[in-house]
């Protein structure tokens, strides 16, 4: 693959993935055209969008929204700014992810830019995620450092999660285009060389913790108070305040009950992991039915929202965090989360009989649009 610079994705899972930090030159032609430093800067003006700016000299952390003084007051030197998830509102960033589908999508988190002057960075750090850091414009140079784990100190001068110590490894310098993955855990450290923009695509890792919480609380959201800790074979005790080993096997077995119960886990993996980022952004889409969706894909076809997230299991479709019974089967499924663009034809053809309820139910959950607005409709 041309960015992983030759490399299979096999051999990029095997030899670097969570393993060590890979360079690739060129990994994507010049891609310095997608979007410049005004358009982020507008971005980061808008309330529904996370910004952040930071100064290199001092560690300042601001949040945005910003407004235009705020640039205009800046100096020529050591700031950066930071968009968050811009995948969401330019498509043409949200492609970039196309490069990385040998990864699974539900573990593709969001994409963030960086615009840099000279001396623009957030310092050493490390992350807990895999993140691919890609050159767009401009020169940056990024230094490799140790590898890091919680124990490792970071300054307390500073909102900024900055290590306090850095022992470099390595040392490179990007040209729009070249590609350095870093994987979780490795200290890193980016400086703009000049102006320009770093693109950063992270992943989802869910810590243990997050991982207990969060299925600790879809379970109890199923389970019913009817279901009660039981002892039918308790026998008499001689000490009544001891808890025995007996009593932690009953509520050692219902948590391995729990924890077994493969169908619930997948039904709240799936949910989970396809949750949005942003889950407030609301859709532009007008309010329909199946028959309006169904006559409207005459005249124009349903675009995929790029941003949006799916996935699936033999019997769900996992759409934006809820999960939508189906009786599409899996090769059906495959060829629906795989489409960029449904047409009347492709649907017939991908499905073999449209089901227009989950179409419906993938366009009010902003999968899928026409990109023509309400103005278009029939």
């Amino acid at each position: 693959m041309k960015v992983l610079g030759g490399l299979s994705a096999q051999s990029f899972l095997s030899q670097y993935w969570q393993k060590a930090p890979l360079l690739v030159r060129s990994a994507l032609p010049d891609p310095s055209d997608l979007i410049g430093g005004d358009d982020l800067a507008g971005l980061a003006t808008e309330e529904a969008v996370e910004s952040r700016l930071v100064t290199a000299n001092d560690w300042r952390l601001r949040h945005g929204p910003f407004f235009e003084d705020d640039f205009a007051n800046l100096p020529e030197r050591d700031w950066t700014l930071l968009v968050q998830a811009v995948d969401h509102w330019v498509p043409e960033i949200a492609a970039l992810f196309d490069h990385f589908r040998f990864i699974p999508t539900w573990r593709f988190d969001d994409i963030m830019l960086s615009y840099s002057v000279p001396g623009g960075g957030v310092g050493p750090h490390f992350d807990q995620y895999d993140v691919f850091l890609i050159q767009l414009s401009g020169q940056r140079e990024w230094r490799i450092g140790q590898t890091c784990t919680e124990a490792d100190d970071c300054r307390d001068d500073t909102e900024l999660n900055i290590l306090a110590q850095f022992d470099e490894q390595e040392r490179w310098v990007l040209e729009p285009g070249d590609m350095l993955y870093v994987p979780p855990g490795v200290a890193h450290w980016g400086t703009a060389i000049s102006e320009g923009i770093t693109c950063s695509i992270g992943f989802r890792a869910p810590s243990r913790a997050e991982i207990w919480s969060e299925f600790a609380h879809f379970m109890a959201e199923r389970d019913v108070e009817f279901e009660r800790y039981a002892d039918p074979d308790l026998n008499a005790r001689t000490d009544p305040n001891a808890i025995t080993s007996a009593d932690l096997d009953r509520v050692q077995a219902r948590l391995r009950e729990m924890i077994e119960d493969r169908d619930a886990l997948s039904l709240w993996f799936g949910r989970y992991m396809t949750e949005p980022k942003y889950s407030d952004i609301a859709s532009d889409e007008p309010d329909f039915s199946d028959a309006d969706i169904q006559q409207q894909l005459q005249v124009q076809p349903l675009m995929r929202n790029r941003a949006a997230r799916l996935a699936y299991v033999p019997g769900w479709l996992f759409v934006q965090g809820q999960a939508v019974a189906t009786e599409l089967n899996e090769k059906q499924l495959q060829w629906l989360c795989n489409q960029q663009e449904l047409t009347a034809d492709s649907l017939s053809d991908g499905l073999d009989g449209v089901p227009f309820s989950l179409l419906s139910e993938l366009v009010r959950k902003d999968v899928f649009y026409f990109e023509d607005g309400e103005e278009s409709w029939v």
